[in-house]
């Protein structure tokens, strides 16, 4: 009864989301709490990488996030969100986000960040296999190749994987030498 995991294009997984920044999603300074970002990034996230493993999924890790240009009340934010590479049972996921005011001017880009999903069962909630991305364009591409070591620097820093192990990340410093 195993169902056969078909690959899919980046693009058919791509997520937009739009939310409108109110009083109530703001700071005394009027500026979109990070927090409240946080939560609108993880929720496109989650629909992107639902649809691309055709599963629940749950958030495993967020990659370093920062709040790089403030998002005024009334601006209009725009969250673009794509798969990057899939793993045995995980998903990265690319966010992007961007903000204009309603006119559509002083568009900018605010922030970005990479989520992990973990697909998951839905009679036991065990991690199963996710299909597999195929990436079509060149920044698509440049994504996909990256991913295996931010993978590893996520392994890392979680303590799942010895250093010695990370060969992803190695490979970067074959060659290079510290000059004293």
């Amino acid at each position: 009864m195993s169902e056969e995991l078909r690959p899919k294009k980046v693009v058919d997984s791509k997520t937009v989301m739009t939310e409108m920044v109110m009083p109530n999603d703001a700071n005394p300074m009027g500026n979109l709490m990070g927090g409240n970002l946080l939560r609108w990034m993880d929720i496109a996230s989650g629909i992107c990488a639902g649809k691309h493993c055709e599963k629940h999924v749950v958030t495993a890790s967020v990659d370093h996030v920062s709040f790089q240009k403030p998002i005024r009340v009334g601006d209009v934010i725009t969250i673009e969100v794509t798969t990057t590479r899939s793993f045995r049972t995980s998903v990265e996921i690319f966010v992007e986000v961007f903000a204009a005011d309603i006119k559509g001017q002083n568009p900018r880009r605010c922030n970005h960040a990479y989520y992990t999903f973990v697909a998951l069962d839905e009679e036991n909630g065990k991690p199963v296999p996710v299909p597999q991305v195929i990436p079509l364009t060149e920044i698509e591409q440049q994504r996909f190749d990256s991913a295996p070591r931010r993978r590893e620097v996520r392994l890392l820093l979680s303590g799942r994987m010895k250093p010695e192990e990370a060969v992803e990340i190695k490979t970067l410093f074959d060659g290079f030498t510290l000059k004293t």
